[in-house]
């Protein structure tokens, strides 16, 4: 029951964190997409104007909500098994599976359209991206990756949707959740914390600082803002070029 305590945790948290930065109402994001307001690396669900993504295990649901109050399924697009999560970036969806990372075509939102597939050893799997950049983590001493095997941090570029490959990967410990803006890269690695990253050279991360008083399952990053989901609740800190990291407040989920 333990290792499915975070996870509980995080879906809480995610949803807090998405109510949180629609809130917020920042569009300065260096990141661009269509998404309306920002989700964890983690989250299981995206709304891009007025279309809702929802995954489960093994598909992905799309939701027109143009009604609030009467929303409408438009499509179901059946993916296999160990589907995980949703990453919305520009006209396209990056879907993290424990074997592979899904790219849909989304210039039709109530139609997106699988572009390709870029496979990967079984693993967990968040995933974010950045230009041309897609950041993928996989965990090992998990369900969907055995012990014996390594946690990494993989790039790859996604320059041409149609043939993603991977660029650059390094080791991790015990890596979770992700988030990137601009030149950095943070990397949640649970109970262990969190490190920053940077991405001058967007395909070779190199680590500046690694926090460890928090332990960390996913992060939100816009604006030289940073927003953790830890244990008990919402943590959120401002951080500068220097590599310096300012905690501002936390915000408690039971």
């Amino acid at each position: 029951m333990k290792k499915l305590i975070p996870f509980l945790f995080l879906g809480l948290a995610v949803a807090g964190l998405m109510l949180l930065l629609n809130a917020c109402g920042d569009s300065s994001d260096s990141a661009p997409s269509p998404q309306t307001g920002t989700g964890g690396s983690m989250a299981r669900f995206a709304i891009t104007g007025n279309t809702l993504y929802i995954v489960s295990k093994e598909s992905l649901e799309v939701y027109d909500i143009n009604d609030g109050q009467n929303p409408t399924k438009t499509v179901t697009k059946n993916l296999g098994v160990g589907i995980e999560t949703i990453f919305p970036y520009q006209n396209k969806l990056f879907i993290g599976s424990n074997d592979a990372m899904y790219i849909y075509d989304n210039s039709k939102p109530n139609a997106p359209e699988l572009t390709s597939k870029y496979t990967h050893v079984v693993s967990c799997d968040p995933v974010v991206v950045q230009g041309q950049y897609a950041y993928v983590t996989l965990r090992a001493g998990t369900n969907c990756r055995p012990a014996g095997s390594f946690s990494s941090l993989d790039v790859v570029d996604i320059s041409d949707p149609s043939n993603p490959r991977m660029v650059g990967s390094q080791r991790m410990d015990s890596p979770y959740g992700l988030g990137v803006s601009g030149n950095k890269l943070f990397v949640c690695e649970g109970d262990r914390g969190f490190r920053m990253m940077d991405i001058t050279d967007p395909k070779v991360p190199i680590e500046k600082q690694f926090f460890q008083d928090v332990p960390a399952y996913d992060v939100i990053v816009r604006s030289n803002q940073l927003i953790v989901t830890g244990k008990g609740g919402l943590f959120q800190y401002k951080y500068d070029d220097s590599d310096s990291l300012q905690y501002l407040s936390k915000i408690p989920v039971l």
